[in-house]
């Protein structure tokens, strides 16, 4: 391990955890986006990173979605924070059981808003609750469909049940947003040591899709928007 992966290592994790702890004594939404984007802007530019979004257009300003994008790498909702700081929406991200236990991400992770997927569960009922909840008091439910980061060669690994039903239960339009540079080579990147090199992330707004839309398969729907390769389906695959 270099020294600059050990200095970025140990500013992260006290920035992390000092987040984490502000954001504790915070309740209202509109500040805990504001401070979610500070730590953001923070860690990004302490790794010589920029974030480009393309589409800005299409991004709403304010109001309730699901918003899908695809997961490479650990900085991902860093990058997704920065591409709507200049709008008004505050998402619930889906979290897993491992980042609400971790020494790293766990204080975070609990406080800034986020809910809670145990996948060892043997029900569902109480995830699906507190999505509602969530959507009720006004927030959008940020998600990766891929369900963990795809580490394969392919652009989009596949999607998880759940998103789609998440949408209708909650009426969300879905937003979908993807990252197009793959960000864990750019991590990678500027962990080396080359002080001050500059990296970029590309992030692509796409159009929204309507929940109602029953028939539309989201993942194709999200290889369509953004011209990935097409969903391969596997003949005999239950």
């Amino acid at each position: 391990m270099n020294f600059n992966r050990i200095k970025m290592a140990l500013y992260a994790t006290y920035l992390t955890n000092r987040y984490g702890l502000i954001l504790k004594k915070t309740d209202s939404s509109a500040e805990k986006k504001r401070l979610r984007l500070e730590y953001a802007q923070k860690l990004l530019a302490a790794l010589h990173i920029d974030v480009v979004v393309k589409g800005k257009e299409k991004l709403p300003k304010e109001g309730r979605f699901l918003l899908v994008t695809n997961h490479r790498s650990i900085i991902d909702p860093l990058i997704i924070e920065v591409a709507l700081k200049e709008t008004d929406i505050f998402g619930l991200w889906v979290s897993k059981k491992e980042l609400y236990n971790s020494f790293f991400f766990g204080i975070f992770t609990r406080n800034a808003g986020s809910i809670l997927l145990d996948r060892e569960a043997k029900q569902m009922s109480g995830f699906f609750k507190d999505i509602k909840s969530g959507v009720s008091e006004g927030n959008s439910i940020f998600l990766f469909p891929e369900g963990t980061r795809n580490k394969e060669a392919s652009d989009l690994s596949e999607f998880k049940e759940g998103a789609r039903i998440i949408a209708l239960k909650n009426r969300l339009p879905i937003l979908p947003i993807y990252i197009r540079t793959n960000a864990n080579d750019v991590l990678e990147a500027a962990l080396q040591n080359r002080p001050k090199q500059r990296h970029s992330i590309t992030v692509e707004i796409g159009e929204l899709i309507d929940y109602k839309e029953r028939s539309v398969d989201l993942e194709e729907a999200y290889r369509k928007i953004f011209d990935l390769d097409e969903k391969v389906v596997l003949e005999g695959a239950l």
